[in-house]
């Protein structure tokens, strides 16, 4: 983080310049590239913090007599009401930090000592990055390449908050842009604007949720769908009828692995014929930092984490073109506690994302058919060739990616 910045921060809090203390804590977020910009009131002081590649961090405090003007300001630019301060508020600004345009997605929330904000970052200047450039490799991107090839069906990426799975989406969809395909998206915010496709803002406030706006494509001769997220059965309803009605629907939903996705739509009061016939391809995905290259270090392997590994790749059948000697007597790297000038003494830079991807195939349908649990679902998944997140995690750490500890923290 720009140390100029900060000090110039730190001189407006002196001074009591609330626009100033704004605009520079959007700036040091956005020079950062940090995803999200917290604004804390504790007892004493307000602790403003940054998320950068997954990870908070605190950047500057100020007094609490200046909280008040600060959250009135964001509010106003939010169009958000000043006076209610009892219960939470989303907004949404568009401004500019210095010549890049920025949407925010603000969000507050009563404390015992005042509201906290958080403002989520949507840098409008960054590129949507291509598949290639996501980290899904090999076995995994022909299969994801495949899936989004087909003229119907669904697709499905999974994960929590902040794990890539639109970001996934928008690139899959950068594949799919073409002249003769109408491409439309349902979407809450919409976070890239693409030139060829019809995106719309659901808004469930005045009634129009994903699940209308599903139905309103239908009559719009759309060949491909895209809904922000599937968060209930109204929804996966609609998108099986799209799907089985000759369209492609690609969709997010929060689970935790792929065959659990399987296990909540089936939750959802969806047959399992229905799920069957309609579902092309599950991924679950994670965001892992990146190994700094300039200054990690080798990390010895424990026998505990030898056991580990053994136990990860059981059920592993190795995919055309995957090298097993990555495997069999691995490199591991930690990242350097001082870290260097190039990852800014953090060890970490960037992020890269874990994927395990799950096709539907026939054994598998005939397994879901026949009411298998998901244990059984997931052993026979791995032996048809499926990579788990631990296993892709691992494949990438043995490759210096990223480190034991960033694996399993984002997989237990």
């Amino acid at each position: 983080m720009p140390k100029a910045y900060i000090k110039e921060l730190q001189d407006c809090i002196v001074s009591g310049n609330v626009p100033q203390i704004i605009e520079l804590t959007l700036k040091i977020a956005l020079d950062a590239g940090a995803s999200d910009v917290h604004i804390e009131p504790g007892k004493n002081m307000v602790r403003i913090r940054i998320r950068i590649d997954g990870i908070l961090q605190v950047i500057v405090e100020y007094p609490l007599n200046l909280h008040s003007g600060v959250v009135s300001k964001l509010k106003i630019m939010s169009n958000l009401k000043i006076d209610e301060t009892r219960v939470p508020q989303d907004g949404r600004i568009n401004t500019y930090i210095g010549p890049v345009e920025v949407d925010l997605r603000t969000s507050t929330l009563p404390t015992p000592n005042g509201e906290k904000v958080v403002m989520r970052i949507l840098d409008k200047s960054k590129k949507i990055p291509e598949l290639a450039q996501l980290g899904i490799v090999g076995h995994n991107y022909k299969l994801f390449e495949e899936a989004i090839s087909e003229p119907n069906g669904i697709i499905l990426t999974s994960g929590p908050t902040g794990s890539g799975k639109t970001t996934t989406m928008y690139s899959a969809m950068g594949v799919l842009n073409r002249p003769e395909v109408n491409i439309m998206t349902f979407e809450d915010p919409i976070e890239n604007q693409m030139e060829g496709l019809n995106q719309s803002q659901v808004r469930s406030d005045i009634g129009y949720t994903f699940a209308n706006g599903l139905r309103t494509a239908l009559r719009q001769d759309p060949d491909i769908i895209m809904v922000g997220e599937i968060r209930d059965k109204e929804t996966i309803d609609i998108a099986i009828e799209a799907s089985l009605t000759g369209h492609l629907v690609l969709s997010t939903i929060h689970t935790n692995s792929a065959i659990e996705t399987i296990t909540r739509i089936l939750n959802m009061k969806v047959p399992d014929f229905l799920l069957t016939a309609s579902i092309n391809l599950i991924m679950a995905q994670r965001l892992a930092r990146r190994l700094c290259t300039k200054c990690r270090i080798p990390q010895p392997i424990s026998m505990d984490a030898q056991k580990q590994l053994q136990d990860a790749f059981q059920f592993f059948e190795p995919y055309e073109g995957f090298d097993m000697s990555v495997l069999n007597d691995p490199i591991f790297y930690a990242p350097n506690k001082g870290g260097c000038p190039e990852c800014e003494g953090k060890g970490y830079k960037g992020r890269v994302g874990l994927y395990e991807v799950l096709t539907m195939s026939d054994t598998l349908k005939k397994a879901i058919l026949e009411g298998m649990p998901s244990f059984e679902l997931n052993k026979m998944a791995q032996k048809e060739g499926m990579i788990t997140l631990e296993q892709d995690g691992l494949i990438k750490a043995a490759q210096g990616i990223t480190s034991l500890e960033e694996v399993y923290k984002l997989i237990k």
